[in-house]
């Protein structure tokens, strides 16, 4: 049996976790994850049906669940992975809208979970308040240098980095243009947005 202890962590990381935990398994077997809300339990429970297991929930305490994922064979790689000359969109430096802050946790969270795709997206482009993201200061910056490194393109817009002056800050990546950007679009295997 393998435990996952994912109290106290954030959307993706309950999931992240656990999906490393079925990859280990590499056969049947059983994985116990601990959890301290409900939307992490209907994310690893829907994660765990998708990769063919079976899963119980039980309730531990009002803010305990644990989840008993059952894998009976070994997981369906390619369920697993995705990416595949996938292209990542990054538009804004937020994550939907409603509140601002909470945008801009979410947007940091959307980018961490790209970095743990399995394959690596070939490409991350930043345009408008995105650019925003790949300049010094910018919480992303972590995530996208680690992607940099694994061999992803990380691409900013240089008419956006000068519209908003930050031309001299990009910190991760390189300048690009608008028709570049249009090409990559065009030809990515599937394209991802916020």
């Amino acid at each position: 049996m393998i435990r996952v202890d994912a109290r106290g962590d954030r959307c993706p990381i309950p999931v992240i976790k656990t999906k490393k935990a079925i990859e280990e398994l590499k056969g049947p077997g059983v994985i116990e994850v601990l959890v301290d809300n409900e939307t992490a339990v209907k994310n690893v429970e829907k994660m765990a049906g998708h990769s063919g297991a079976a899963c119980e929930v039980e309730k531990l305490s009002e803010k305990e669940f644990r989840l008993t994922i059952t894998m009976e064979k070994e997981a369906d790689a390619d369920k697993l992975k995705n990416g595949d000359g996938a292209v990542v969109v990054v538009a804004t430096d937020q994550m939907g809208a409603g509140d601002e802050e909470l945008g801009k946790l979410l947007i940091k969270g959307f980018l961490f979970a790209v970095s743990q795709l399995e394959p690596l997206p070939d490409t991350v482009l930043f345009y408008n308040g995105g650019a925003r993201l790949t300049v010094e200061g910018s919480d992303a910056l972590e995530d996208l240098k680690y992607m940099e490194s694994q061999g992803v393109e990380i691409l900013t817009c240089g008419t956006c980095l000068n519209h908003f002056g930050l031309t001299e800050k990009l910190a991760v990546g390189s300048v690009t243009n608008m028709y570049s950007i249009v090409e990559k679009m065009a030809q990515a295997g599937k394209v991802i947005r916020p």
